[in-house]
């Protein structure tokens, strides 16, 4: 079964999503919503990373929470930013990010978080992923950021994927 659904949960998206775009289950509509139900997860299957291994979901849960809750404070400390100071008076700054994570599904949680967080609009993983560059819209202190990512992201994401 696994050699023609490599991903189970991915086929039945594919399978009603094509179905609501189409909004109709004529047999035609039927048939290609599954021929792209076994077909994209097939020709796809190198691009996903490895199987996720979810270790502490107690640890994933309380990071869900805290990633949210530092998205809406920042996207209300962004939002005061931009009312309250002028453009010159903002210290936008790229800062590497070097990284003890590797886990490739926990690596693009990280890039993830980071980059869904307002004030750090782009980031960059190094080809040999070792170091993540996010541009920061408001630096205050380089090391103080830095710690703060590898305390309140990186080691949550080693510990439930990595431990």
């Amino acid at each position: 079964m696994r050699r023609w659904l490599p991903s189970p949960s991915l086929s039945l998206a594919l399978f009603g999503i094509w179905l609501l775009l189409n909004q109709t289950l004529d047999a035609a509509t039927l048939l290609m919503a599954a021929v792209l139900a076994v077909v994209v997860p097939l020709l796809t299957r190198s691009l996903r990373p490895a199987t996720v291994r979810l270790r502490k979901p107690g640890a994933a849960l309380r990071l869900v929470w805290r990633a949210l809750a530092d998205m809406l404070h920042s996207a209300l400390t962004v939002g005061k930013l931009l009312l309250t100071r002028r453009t010159a008076d903002i210290k936008s700054s790229f800062v590497e990010i070097p990284l003890t994570l590797r886990d490739p599904n926990a690596l693009a949680m990280l890039a993830m978080i980071c980059c869904l967080t307002p004030g750090t609009a782009w980031g960059e993983l190094s080809f040999d992923r070792s170091r993540l560059l996010l541009h920061v819209f408001d630096l205050k202190d380089e090391a103080t950021f830095i710690a703060l990512i590898k305390e309140r992201y990186e080691a949550p994401l080693m510990e439930i994927f990595e431990s």
